[in-house]
């Protein structure tokens, strides 16, 4: 995700490039030392989650609108994930809050956390998570570049060059191509 939004001219960093434990409250000193506490700074925190469920979820802040985060639930469905929903989720003690830290402790950005499916599923989201996961990352690379205003460009493979007839094309061993090309029925 971090190369695609790069490829995509959109400014981002990664709070963390290893396996690294960070405790609740330097998740959100660290997200913010990148851009700040402002409005305009997007925080996405992505999740594999566990449970028994099956299916993605977007969690959005209490203070922000549901518009990026039907945006990605949308762009998972497209790319073959069932969604199960896209919510805000208030703290029991105080309903004025988030109930998840890292959307509750990042005021003013807008924080969504993703999570992609269930690691435990007993539906399909283990292999669709195994499988899959470039094409859901890209789905969330798609809303965002959409939310934000910017051109989006698919991602594109290398291109297939068909040879054609009168084309000269140079074989590195011939007799081994040529067998192989035989095979296909291709010379």
């Amino acid at each position: 995700m971090h190369e695609r939004l790069n490829d995509l001219g959109i400014e981002n960093s990664m709070s963390r490039t290893n396996d690294e434990s960070l405790s609740p409250e330097v998740r959100p000193s660290r997200v913010q030392s990148f851009y700040g506490p402002g409005s305009d700074v997007i925080v996405v925190s992505n999740h594999i989650n566990a449970g028994g469920g099956d299916g993605a979820e977007v969690i959005y802040s209490l203070r922000n609108s549901d518009r990026l985060s039907s945006l990605i639930s949308d762009n998972l469905s497209k790319a073959g994930q069932n969604v199960r929903k896209y919510y805000q989720r208030r703290l029991p003690s105080n309903p004025d809050l988030d109930y998840y830290y890292i959307l509750r402790e990042t005021p003013n950005n807008e924080t969504i956390i993703v999570e992609y499916g269930f690691a435990d599923s007993t539906g399909d989201d283990v292999s669709q998570l195994k499988n899959n996961w470039e094409d859901l990352a890209e789905a969330v690379v798609k809303s965002l570049a959409t939310y934000i205003g910017v051109n989006y460009v698919p991602v594109t493979g290398a291109s297939d060059y068909i040879v054609k007839s009168g084309d000269r094309v140079f074989m590195g061993n011939n007799e081994y191509y040529k067998k192989i090309m035989k095979k296909y029925k291709a010379f």
